[in-house]
């Protein structure tokens, strides 16, 4: 479906957001019949409430949407999309009570909460139309929509149809769409060039590969790296079933730099644009890789692997060797990568890590300016250690459980030598359950972020 504001020429409901706090000075100011409507219906102005104001013949007048307090709206982004669903499926124009600084954000999200996955199941049904708000860059909002709709998308389909070749048919649609150049390498020069990618992969019988897609020819080489593992099983370390559920998100990284590939060739930046993204299913069978195997990198490194469940960082390892090669401006890479990230900071926030300060804090900044929370994560150079096996150059799973996040993060950082900055993002890519202009499934988490930073640290 197009996330698209209405027409600004439509004939529109007024509608107002009232703060719970003023929500008593607000009916001061209206008629009597309006106050009394309001109060019958037990409206009190929090967060997801909604109603129509009766006018003339019965016929709709205005709409009031809850805002909620000041305290209550740190603790939920996107509260005017809380209200949406209730409103109906009509046309609105906001009249009042939106505060400025909150009006790009609001607006975003009035448009990702009319998003469907509707491909199994169930219709587009109708939702209401905003007309955008005064002073907002209307273009650019839906073009962000758009890109959270296509990780979404990409991240809901289940492994049974989003599997290494679907993900390479999702990278050649896009890259059709904005005229990008693209390679994929599989069979025997993955294996010859990209030995971790196809060690991880060879035992599916959905082949591996590694997607290469180039846009741009001026500005900044920006190198976007996202983990592609369709289907997680675990390899021979075999995962439960509680834990093997959701991981038809294991390519939640790939998604996610698909969905930032989109907005950044929409809104036309120049960069030297490069999204790279390994994609595997990590299956068992009798040519599966096996713990204590030892493995050479594309960058000549050794790795010892001690869980076939940490295949994440193998296959983005060599994509970020390949990166590295060229030395581009900056690497990012993308992975649903560890546990531990989770528990350290739940499925809301996306840590990241990364060396270089300038863009620690620009990256900061932009998650707040764009309701894509980030929390910055340490390289600890004394954990370096644990990922030294001795018998190899690196271990893929350190022993203990403890600081796996870090590991990880230490882990991939060996590939990227000669780049000057890398930032690495251990997401989740999964709203575990529904909230204002998120439903439960498949999300970005970073994406707007580091559309923000790169416009600060390169001026885009």
């Amino acid at each position: 479906m197009p996330f698209r504001f209405a027409d600004p020429q439509a004939d529109a409901l007024p509608l107002h957001l009232v703060d719970s706090a003023t929500l008593a000075d607000w009916l001061a100011t209206q008629p009597e019949t309006v106050s009394a409507w309001v109060e019958a219906n037990g409206f009190t102005g929090a967060i997801g409430e909604a109603l129509i104001l009766p006018g003339e013949a019965g016929k709709p007048s205005a709409a009031l949407a809850g805002y909620g307090t000041f305290k209550a709206r740190r603790r939920s982004r996107f509260a005017l999309a809380a209200a949406a669903p209730r409103l109906g499926a009509r046309t609105y124009r906001i009249a009042s009570g939106l505060p400025p600084e909150a009006a790009a954000e609001e607006a975003l999200g009035w448009l990702l909460a009319t998003y469907r996955f509707t491909r199994y199941a169930g219709s587009e049904a109708a939702a209401p139309a905003l007309i955008a708000p005064e002073g907002v860059d209307a273009a650019r909002i839906e073009i962000l929509a758009e890109a959270e709709a296509l990780t979404r998308d990409l991240v809901n389909t289940p492994a049974s149809d989003m599997g290494p070749q679907e993900l390479e048919e999702a990278a050649r649609a896009l890259a059709t769409e904005f005229g990008a150049a693209i390679e994929v390498t599989s069979g025997a020069a993955l294996k010859e060039n990209f030995p971790m990618i196809h060690a991880v992969g060879r035992a599916s019988p959905r082949a591996p590969r590694l997607i290469d897609l180039r846009w741009g020819s001026e500005g900044p080489a920006i190198t976007l790296v996202g983990k592609g593992v369709c289907f997680d099983t675990g390899g021979l370390n075999i995962k439960p079933g509680s834990s093997m559920g959701l991981m038809k998100k294991d390519m939640g990284g790939a998604a996610n730099v698909l969905g930032l590939a989109r907005a950044i060739m929409a809104l036309g930046l120049k960069m030297r644009l490069r999204v790279l993204i390994p994609a595997v299913e990590n299956a068992v069978s009798g040519d599966a890789f096996r713990p204590q195997d030892i493995l050479t990198s594309r960058k000549g490194l050794t790795v010892e692997i001690n869980n076939t469940d940490a295949e994440g960082r193998l296959v983005l390892a060599d994509a970020l060797a390949l990166a590295d090669e060229e030395t581009p401006e900056l690497i990012v890479s993308m992975a649903t990568l560890t546990g531990a990230a989770r528990v350290a900071v739940g499925p809301d926030l996306a840590p990241f890590y990364t060396d270089d300060e300038p863009l620690a804090a620009a990256l900061s900044l932009a998650g707040t300016d764009a309701a894509d929370p980030l929390w910055r994560m340490p390289f600890w150079e004394p954990y370096e250690a644990k990922i030294e096996p001795g018998i190899a150059d690196l271990d893929n799973a350190p022993a203990g459980g403890m600081a796996g996040s870090i590991t990880a993060a230490l882990f991939l950082r060996r590939f990227v030598t000669e780049s000057p900055r890398y930032v690495h993002f251990d997401i989740y890519a999964w709203n575990p359950a529904p909230a204002p202009a998120r439903p439960k499934g498949g999300v970005g988490q970073g994406p707007r972020a580091i559309l923000g930073a790169l416009s600060q640290v390169f001026e885009l």
